[in-house]
């Protein structure tokens, strides 16, 4: 009998603390994700173009927010990224062979009109940044 009291009482402390919202957006999982495509490889001295994507999984309305990138790690010499909006743009004319490994990290921010509650956690994610490690291969 012990042990049935423990669970629901762990449980209802667990609501307490987090707050039901926290819990309800991530068994919806409202995430920021990237695209997981492979990135085609690339021939020096050739136009290269290549697109990532963002967005925030299972939000119909994943246009009401900001999108912030930050790229880590090397890309080839010639390559430049540019962002809009919820593109990330890789382009240019590499310059040298070689097997470059870089990561795109992405914060997501609500757009300030837009609140579904009254809580004070309005953009209803589970996780507000996420990050995915491409490689882009120069022959």
């Amino acid at each position: 009998m012990y042990k049935k009291i423990t669970f629901p009482s762990v449980f209802a402390l667990f609501f307490l603390i987090t707050g039901c919202q926290d819990i309800l957006e991530c068994v919806i999982n409202r995430r920021p994700v990237l695209s997981d495509n492979r990135l085609r490889v690339g021939l020096v001295n050739q136009n290269y173009s290549e697109l990532i994507t963002a967005e925030i999984k299972n939000e119909p309305r994943d246009n009401d927010y900001y999108y912030f990138f930050s790229v880590i790690g090397d890309l080839p010499p010639g390559i430049d990224v540019y962002f809009d909006y919820r593109d990330v743009f890789i382009e240019g004319i590499p310059r040298e062979r070689g097997r470059y490994r870089f990561t795109i990290r992405l914060d997501v921010e609500q757009a300030d009109n837009y609140c579904e509650n009254n809580l004070n956690d309005c953009d209803g994610l589970c996780e507000e940044s996420t990050d995915r490690s491409y490689i882009l291969t120069v022959n």
